[in-house]
């Protein structure tokens, strides 16, 4: 087997891990090779005595199947049916394979996890293995009994995105009219039956200026939580490029969303902007989270059960189906490069915030074809 170079997209069978292949499909190689061997290192102090890292969070994509057509989705998901898709009982198999080595959260998201039939079996399965789940719906098919039965079988927390302050933007940003109509009232649902949820934004230069009053109207809709995301161009968000912030850009928006989460009103996460944590060190504060957790402690799962470091890294890392999560998660010659700080180039190899930054791995892949490359968009020099 031939040595190949992480930033490739090759897997260690020599496939290419292609864009849009099946609704951006991340690909059907088992694993990805990797040049970049050596022992673990800069897992904090959490690491276990083995040098593989805690699992703590799975963002598992249960279907690509949407009934929405949001313009920087990076699943590309759409109306399906898609083939391949996990089945009930194959998804009770992952859910056995991770509650036998972790307890992390696991994120159902999608497409629309609501659009699986299955679903409440999925959740109830989950939860009486002790998982603690949370799951991302769009809005649209949430009615009272849906939040309650959401609530009754054991999720714990709903997000919700808003990408626009009025339905004009959102919809846009969404691709169907009444989008915004739709967040609006399983907003006022989740809070009629005591289901807790969260709104996500993506920030692009579409809705920058419009960032001050989304918070706002995040406040005013009894959100717990305001999780910020910025654009990775990755799926359908390919369209977006140049819709992106730059660095300076970037930089700007971070300083201001640091001023905003040290009013202490509402929980705030700052997403695929690892250089914020930076950002919040500079000013003498204590990073709440490390910068990318990518195959640090984060695992994505495709509804065709293959594993990546993140939804928006699309490097096939393993497949859970055939090789079990635990496998995939110790083993992945991908998750191992990530986790090896010494292999990082560029300036984020001679960053002094390395180990709380790392950068946005997905962006070093999409833009610059090496998962290990600096982070595009930071403006900071070491």
């Amino acid at each position: 087997m031939a040595t190949e170079r992480i930033g490739s997209r090759l897997t260690a069978h020599g496939s290419r891990v292609t864009k849009n292949q099946g609704s951006n499909d991340p690909g059907n190689g088992a694993e990805g090779a990797s040049a970049h061997r050596s022992p673990l290192t800069a897992h904090g102090p959490d690491a276990q005595a083995t040098g593989v890292p805690p699992l703590r969070m799975v963002a598992w994509e249960l279907t690509r199947n949407c009934n929405l057509s949001c313009m920087h989705c990076r699943a590309s998901a759409s109306c399906g049916p898609f083939e391949g898709e996990l089945t009930t009982a194959e998804c009770k198999n992952v859910i056995d394979s991770i509650a036998s080595f972790a307890s992390p959260t696991i994120i159902l998201t999608g497409g629309e996890p609501l659009l699986r039939e299955d679903i409440f079996e999925i959740i109830d399965y989950g939860h009486e293995k002790g998982l603690r789940l949370v799951i991302a719906v769009n809005g649209t098919l949430v009615d009272e009994p849906v939040a309650q039965r959401l609530r009754d079988s054991g999720i714990m927390r709903v997000s919700m995105s808003l990408d626009g302050k009025g339905a004009t933007s959102h919809d846009t940003f969404r691709g169907v009219p009444g989008s915004f109509a739709s967040v609006m009232n399983a907003s006022n649902i989740f809070n009629k039956v005591g289901l807790p949820f969260q709104i996500n934004t993506t920030v692009t230069r579409l809705n920058v200026d419009d960032l001050g009053e989304i918070y706002e109207l995040v406040k005013s809709l009894g959100a717990v939580a305001w999780h910020v995301f910025l654009l990775v161009p990755v799926g359908r968000g390919e369209g977006l490029k140049g819709e992106e912030l730059n660095a300076g850009m970037y930089e700007d928006v971070l300083q201001w969303l640091y001023s905003v989460e040290t009013k202490n009103e509402l929980e705030m996460k700052v997403t695929c902007a690892p250089h914020y944590y930076r950002i919040v060190k500079e000013k003498g504060d204590t990073p709440k989270s490390a910068g990318c957790l990518a195959g640090k402690s984060f695992l994505f799962i495709s509804h065709r059960g293959i594993a990546q470091p993140c939804g928006y890294l699309e490097m096939a890392s393993g497949d859970v189906r055939k090789e079990g999560v635990q496998k995939v998660w110790e083993s992945s010659p991908v998750f191992n490069a990530i986790r090896d700080l010494r292999g990082y180039k560029g300036k984020c190899g001679a960053c002094k915030y390395l180990r709380i930054c790392g950068g946005c791995r997905a962006r070093a892949l999409e833009l610059k074809g090496d998962v290990l490359q600096e982070e595009p968009y930071c403006s900071y020099l070491p």
